[in-house]
């Protein structure tokens, strides 16, 4: 070979080189996401360029090889956001079994202290989710509308982050069904359904959606179950009527003292009937019993006996309304009753009647729940009416009115009128409180229960005799 074509070799092999190195350069750039090179028109190199770029042998051999490797492909990095999101995941995940211990712990305050401290570590995990929510939305509105490339949407959250998402949850029984809409990553779900207390009262007491709804023929409170002592301004001694075959002609030696024991219990028999199909409201129907004896319990003269008790058996159907009304206030439901009311005697002491109402409910946050009822009196004939004048005594409606002050303590007043066809009717003040507190979501149905009553109707043999009623004792509610 000649000088001449040996010197033209050198030069053609060194500028093969540096192209596939240029090339090599720019793939790798590309793959990284940086802008193409841009090739620059230069002069032939010097021969002591030429000399100086020609590769010996082996470093031939290694930048060939080094020119066959695939490009590594280096992502770009994570949005703060994104970081600020995987660390609280990862911090969840460790903390996720938290609320596990704190269901061993024996005192009741140092439950509820750690389940408080649990609840606050979840909001790490709540805050970086919306902070990143806000970065993408940010984003997408800052982006010029004459872009010709779309923003890209804020990638999904990483496997760590659905980790301890799915951690929060306490582990389901085995062979549940599904998880219900009550469950929430702030939420313990100790207890569930109709007794969680992420939904308001009036949702958990008539099962008004999916999450705050229990098992079909599970049975439930309805009005309080309550043992309590009583004083009242008179007693009924020589029940009357307007018929005259149920007036008493004898009068017995009645305490104005007794005790009153009350026993109300309900069961829903039906649900979803009239609600559309993949709502998450729920229609219910039920069927409920009622009890209240008066027991001359301090009478021991007369041996002690039930002075008076009624039987109240009634059907309910409840439709579940979602309107928001001025002044924050929600209407919550609407329903149908039809009920009997008897004290099982016979004349002349026997009282009864049928009725069926209406009615409806309202709520204010969770501290204010207003019930109205309007009834009509299904009429029975002359000779088999024993209280004709019913209505007149004991009302046409009642409109009732509760105060949860806080989580111990609820105030309510229910008033009964004729509307307007007589000055009669009857007033009912109550205080409930708490004794004992649940940990957790959980809580207690035991009440201390205060009432004082003025009016008529206290009990259907007093339906038309007007007294004041004032009693204390026990009662349980919401089971």
């Amino acid at each position: 070979m000649t000088p001449r074509r040996s010197a033209r070799a050198v030069r053609a092999s060194a500028a093969g080189l540096a192209l596939g190195l240029a090339g090599a350069g720019g793939a790798m750039a590309q793959d990284a996401g940086a802008p193409a090179p841009v090739r620059i028109a230069q002069a032939a190199p010097s021969p002591a360029q030429i000399a100086q770029a020609a590769p010996s042998p082996a470093r031939s051999r290694a930048t060939q090889s080094a020119a066959q490797k695939p490009p590594v492909s280096r992502p770009a990095p994570a949005p703060a956001s994104q970081r600020e999101l995987t660390t609280a995941a990862t911090s969840n995940v460790a903390q996720s079994a938290a609320w596990q211990r704190c269901t061993t712990l024996s005192g009741t305050r140092e439950r509820l202290d750690c389940f408080d401290r649990w609840a606050q570590d979840q909001q790490a995990l709540v805050d970086a989710v919306q902070a990143r929510s806000s970065a993408g939305a940010a984003a997408s509105a800052a982006a010029p509308a004459s872009a010709s490339a779309p923003v890209p949407a804020p990638a999904p959250a990483t496997a760590a982050v659905a980790a301890a998402l799915a951690s929060t949850q306490p582990p389901a029984p085995e062979g549940s069904p599904t998880v219900t809409a009550s469950t929430g990553i702030l939420g313990i779900g100790l207890e569930q359904g109709c007794k969680d207390r992420q939904f308001s009262d009036l949702s958990r007491f008539w099962e008004l959606e999916e999450g705050s709804s229990c098992p079909t023929f599970s049975l439930r409170g309805f009005r309080p179950n309550s043992l309590s002592a009583v004083a009242a301004s008179s007693v009924n001694d020589r029940p009357t009527s307007a018929n005259p075959a149920n007036s008493a002609t004898t009068a017995l030696d009645y305490s104005k003292q007794e005790l009153r024991l009350q026993l109300s219990v309900r069961t829903k028999i039906a649900s979803g009937l009239l609600t559309p199909a993949g709502s998450s409201k729920r229609d219910s129907l039920w069927f409920a019993y009622s009890q209240q004896s008066y027991w001359q319990f301090f009478n021991s003269g007369l041996s002690r006996p039930f002075r008076s008790t009624d039987y109240e058996p009634e059907a309910i159907y409840v439709y579940p309304t979602d309107l928001q009304l001025p002044g924050g206030v929600r209407w919550r439901y609407a329903g149908a009753g039809l009920v009997h009311q008897s004290n099982g005697q016979s004349d002349p002491l026997s009282r009864s009647w049928n009725r069926y109402y209406l009615m409806t409910g309202f709520e204010l946050g969770n501290s204010v729940i207003l019930n109205a009822r309007a009834w009509k009196r299904i009429n029975e004939t002359v000779a088999k009416d024993n209280n004709p004048d019913i209505v007149d005594y004991i009302g046409r409606g009642e409109l009732q009115a509760i105060w949860n002050v806080n989580r111990q303590n609820t105030l309510s007043t229910t008033l009964r009128s004729s509307f307007g066809r007589t000055d009669r009717g009857s007033g009912r003040i109550e205080w409930m409180r708490s004794l004992g507190d649940g940990a957790g979501n959980t809580f207690s149905g035991l009440r201390l229960h205060t009432q004082l009553f003025s009016g008529y109707g206290d009990s259907l043999i007093d339906y038309n005799r007007k007294r004041t009623v004032f009693s204390i004792g026990l009662s349980l509610v919401d089971f």
